[in-house]
């Protein structure tokens, strides 16, 4: 076996044991940090798919900027607000015992399987073609440093007006979530 493939099984075993966690946590700010772990283990797997600008982007965008706001929005609510999402609302899919949510899941899982063992035997059409003519895309291109000098060089403006935008996102979160005493 080699290095990238342990490493790929490694990303792989742990995108899907955190994601399992995710699901499985009762407290809610445990869920938060196992998705943090688990966007980076999927960030790595887009990295083994040499889709390297979706892989930053799910680092910049995702952990950088989603996740955080995330975590800021669970540590500036209420209590209130956070013992009823302990407690969980009724819904649709919160209603459904966990024997039929397990079935649903090994339903997809079972299809999902099917899925991946078909494309095994029998690739697509576009797949066999790129192979035949020698068109797949090869670990040596370097995208990653393209996408990191222009980032740094052309677009280094957007990438701060986001950033600004977070931060005001997050001073507008501290404010709405602040109390405030009513006196009469």
């Amino acid at each position: 076996m080699t290095m990238n493939l342990v490493l790929f099984y490694l990303l792989a075993a742990t995108a899907i044991g955190s994601a399992l966690l995710i699901v499985v946590m009762q407290q809610l700010v445990r869920s938060l940090f196992l998705f943090f772990l688990t966007l980076f283990a999927m960030a790595g797997l887009y990295v083994f798919a040499l889709a390297d600008f979706v892989a930053v982007t799910q680092v910049i965008v995702y952990v950088g900027g989603v996740l955080v706001l995330m975590l800021f929005a669970f540590m500036l609510s209420n209590k209130t607000l956070l013992n009823d999402l302990q407690q969980g609302t009724k819904g649709v899919f919160t209603t459904l015992p966990k024997g039929q949510a397990m079935l649903v899941a090994a339903l997809f899982l079972v299809v999902f399987m099917a899925m991946v063992n078909q494309i095994a035997v029998n690739p697509p059409v576009w797949i066999a073609e790129a192979r035949a003519n020698q068109t797949v895309i090869q670990a040596p291109d370097h995208t990653i440093h393209h996408l990191g000098v222009n980032l740094m060089t052309r677009y280094v403006l957007p990438f701060e007006v986001i950033s600004v935008f977070l931060m005001m996102t997050l001073m507008g979160a501290a404010h709405l979530a602040r109390k405030e005493n009513k006196t009469p």
